[in-house]
């Protein structure tokens, strides 16, 4: 029986590849963490940017916190069972008036996991708007074969190589989903997506945590890392990585290091 998510949702989410939104925070909360990310920029004088956006719960305490969230894992479990692992957490940071934006291109083609049952949880820490660039999916592109994809490179682009699928999206088949503050949505890790420009006079702010099964093997890299954030992990497929007592831990800022370069090698 469902934990957090309906029956409905639960067969929105198998057949079309996406469910949308789910509260998580309240606007106190959302206020909290916000501030949390804008007073660490502003200490160092720039956005969070880099490898500072990858993995960033080894990172900062919060983060770890928002990826343990009793709510965001009730909803995981739903869709995969109990046994979870996070194998990352993302900030996705586009300013206001900017061209920043996310090519069409599905996750699993290039990071290396065997499984099809991942699934990102994308937070809203602002609104996501059509205006803002909230994401926008293809129904139904989680299932069969994955896509074709080539390395653009383009300015502006929030992926690092520019990664986009290279045969012809159907944008009229492309569903928004926008989310206010604190709401979630969820989306099979096969999915295209993508996200447009942000022309609103606001940051938007979102943090993705890409959950999976303990059965999955990271079939690209040597080594690599994940967080048992619910359950049992009787397959020991991935490094757990440590929890940070503190913002800035030396213990995980170390880690960090090396769980960010193995994916930058995958």
């Amino acid at each position: 029986m469902p934990t957090l998510l309906s029956d409905n949702a639960i067969t929105q989410y198998r057949q079309d590849g996406y469910f949308f939104p789910v509260k998580i925070l309240d606007d106190a909360q959302v206020a909290a963490s916000r501030t949390k990310l804008e007073e660490y920029e502003e200490a160092q004088g720039k956005p969070i940017g880099g490898v500072q956006r990858n993995k960033s719960h080894l990172l900062f305490k919060w983060v770890d916190d928002l990826m343990r969230h009793s709510k965001i894992l009730d909803a995981v479990e739903d869709l995969i069972g109990p046994d979870i692992l996070c194998w990352n957490t993302l900030f996705w940071v586009k300013e206001p008036q900017s061209g920043t934006f996310v090519s069409w291109h599905q996750d699993l083609r290039y990071w290396g996991l065997d499984t099809h049952d991942l699934v990102t949880a994308w937070l809203a820490l602002s609104s996501a708007t059509f205006e803002s660039g909230c994401m926008r999916v293809l129904p139904g592109s989680h299932q069969g074969e994955l896509m074709p994809h080539k390395d653009e490179f383009q300015d502006n682009n929030m992926l690092t190589r520019g990664q986009e699928i290279s045969m012809e999206v159907d944008e009229a088949k492309a569903v928004p989903m926008p989310l206010r503050p604190g709401e979630l949505s969820l989306h099979n890790g096969r999915m295209a997506h993508a996200s447009g420009p942000n022309r609103s006079t606001d940051r938007r702010i979102g943090l993705s945590l890409h959950y999976m099964p303990t059965t999955t093997h990271q079939i690209v890299g040597e080594w690599d890392s994940a967080a048992l954030v619910r359950g049992e992990d009787r397959f020991g497929h991935f490094k757990d990585c440590p929890r940070p007592t503190r913002d800035l831990d030396p213990v995980t800022v170390e880690f960090h290091k090396k769980a960010t370069d193995a994916v930058r090698e995958i």
